[in-house]
């Protein structure tokens, strides 16, 4: 099949109303939600998409980068045509590859269409046909906020929960207090602190985050996420061998170095990554057998459309779920459902849903990714430049603009 056309559409929707919220340190404003729809053609008439980093920057990179590589290429082999990528654009570009790696979830969609397989058969094989979510939502709310959305994503048939705190040290323990109350013993709770390191002068320091993991571990909390600044491994290494609870990181890490650093130091005990920037299918393949040897378990990092969850769960149903456990699910409150705000592109980006029975994912057979996409989304949702979301620092004064690049690190001081 030879390659005809490589597109990256970017898409935003925009809030009815800008949402303010409180935190300990300052507030965060949220303006709206962007994504990217990679289309990739063959000249045959067949297309695969992808999810992408809904920025310019990245748009541009494949426009510009990647896009020019791959047109009047053949497909055949992904592996192949990446390593002449790296041996063409991306050994003067570096940065190029992880957005190379993007669109060859595009070509993996369509390399399965063409041979009436789906992707998973493609990443290896795959050894199990579902994978468990855990809906993910709460930030900056009241304590009893987060326990009441706590039980309305479990009433949709979830089986975990996670929440963002950042509302103050107790408020935060009290929210974990209610959430378990309102759930019981059995179901999964998962308290992602990343908001503890990004409070400027009102920053949790370490001896106020091993005290909260203390409290939490006796609440059996799954597990603490990013309680610390994701650079500080000698940090989190100190606080996983307290052993008081389980500790998640890795969406942070800049590079596979990162990545090995904290599996080979056994800095936590979940790996956590996100194939939209952290380096797609390659990446993850070359990180599972370091995981497995070392004992620990890897859970997806995933925040954005329905598309991207599909794309992670084709590579994680390819392996067995005590490595790779859990796949985040980005719970949105459109449509009358429990969530942290409406995204609807986020479910419109499909034509149908996903298949979803008792808080697992059933990842179809059908060729290629196994969804169908809705290319309406490209007219529906245009893209509004600026950045999504801004945090506003109460001290030392500052704003932070977040754009769809979750992996930026800042520290607020």
């Amino acid at each position: 099949m030879k390659i005809v056309s490589v597109r990256s559409h970017l898409l935003s929707y925009p809030l009815p109303e800008p949402l303010k919220l409180r935190y300990h340190g300052g507030h965060r404003t949220i303006l709206k939600r962007d994504a990217m729809l990679i289309r990739v053609e063959t000249e045959n008439g067949l297309v695969g998409y992808a999810p992408g980093e809904g920025s310019e920057k990245a748009r541009d990179g494949i426009d510009c980068g990647v896009a020019p590589f791959l047109e009047g290429r053949m497909l055949a082999d992904p592996d192949a045509l990446r390593i002449q990528f790296l041996e063409g654009p991306a050994k003067y570009a570096p940065n190029l590859l992880r957005l190379y790696c993007l669109v060859e979830i595009a070509l993996y969609d369509l390399l399965g269409k063409s041979l009436g397989v789906p992707v998973s058969e493609l990443l290896g094989g795959r050894v199990r046909d579902h994978i468990t979510l855990y809906g993910s939502a709460g930030m900056y709310m009241r304590p009893q906020e987060y326990a009441d959305e706590a039980a309305a994503i479990a009433g949709l048939g979830f089986r975990a929960y996670k929440m963002r705190p950042g509302i103050g040290p107790d408020q935060d323990l009290e929210a974990v207090r209610l959430m378990r109350e309102a759930v019981g013993p059995d179901f999964d709770l998962m308290v992602d602190g990343h908001t503890w390191w990004r409070m400027g002068d009102r920053s949790y320091g370490p001896g106020e985050v091993q005290r909260m993991a203390r409290q939490l571990g006796e609440w059996n909390v799954a597990w603490l996420e990013e309680p610390l600044p994701p650079a500080d491994h000698a940090g989190y290494r100190e606080l996983q061998r307290a052993g008081h609870v389980a500790i998640a990181s890795g969406e942070h890490e800049p590079d596979e170095a990162g990545f090995l650093d904290l599996i080979s130091t056994r800095c936590v005990d979940y790996v956590q990554m996100d194939i939209l920037c952290q380096g797609g299918y390659p990446g993850a393949r070359r990180l599972f057998p370091e995981i497995e040897h070392a004992n620990l378990r890897f859970a997806f990092h995933s925040w954005g459309t329905a598309l991207e969850v599909m794309a992670a769960a084709q590579l994680g149903v390819c392996w067995p779920e005590n490595l790779v456990e859990w796949l985040e699910y980005p719970c949105y409150s459109h449509g009358g459902k429990p969530g942290i705000y409406p995204f609807p592109l986020a479910d419109e980006i499909l034509k149908h849903p996903l298949q979803i029975e008792q808080g697992d994912l059933i990842v179809p057979r059908s060729p290629g990714l196994g969804v169908e996409v809705n290319e309406g989304v490209i007219e529906q949702y245009p893209w509004l430049p600026g950045p999504w979301s801004y945090f506003h620092i109460d001290s030392p004064a500052q704003t932070k603009a977040v754009t769809s690049d979750h992996s930026e690190q800042w520290y607020g001081k």
